[in-house]
């Protein structure tokens, strides 16, 4: 094959996939799963169900609209964490007084109980997700985690 008919390799370009920001990302989340399913309270409860119903918790009955924008879930993952959260009885659906066709989420005392119960446990996932790291380390990630993800800066 003639030299300029070869196809380069990523790493001719300088890209090394292991060094970028998507990859190590992604394989943070993957550990931080693992270690999410590995201690929490409930073996199939997920991180993003926990996150939902800990949503129903501090803001109440809430639309499915309420959750996407509260959670930055996206609308047809919402639907299936609140078909699965349903199931299990920990949340309650109903439609809204002024609108039929609103859903209304509900945490019933079924899913607060979980929350009591799950709250030590996440924190505990979290210092282990970031047990390498020292205090300092943590803030710093924590901060840039945030400012990545658009969150609103805690200075205002």
């Amino acid at each position: 094959m003639p030299e300029r008919d070869k196809p380069h390799t990523p790493a001719e370009y300088g890209y090394e996939f292991s060094e970028q920001v998507g990859h190590l990302l992604r394989r943070a989340y993957q550990r931080h799963t693992a270690i999410f399913q590995r201690h929490s309270c409930d073996k199939q409860l997920t991180a993003i169900q926990f996150v939902t119903l800990c949503t129903l918790v501090e803001r109440g009955p809430s639309s499915l609209t309420d959750i996407v924008q509260a959670t930055a879930i996206d609308p047809a993952t919402v639907r299936g964490v609140i078909k699965r959260l349903k199931a299990r009885d920990w949340i309650a659906l109903s439609t809204c007084a002024q609108d039929q066709r609103k859903v209304i989420v509900t945490i019933t005392p079924e899913g607060e109980g979980l929350v009591d119960e799950m709250v030590p446990a996440a924190q505990r996932i979290s210092d282990l997700t970031m047990e390498n790291l020292n205090p300092a380390e943590r803030v710093a990630l924590l901060h840039l985690l945030a400012k990545m993800s658009g969150a609103p800066d805690d200075e205002g």
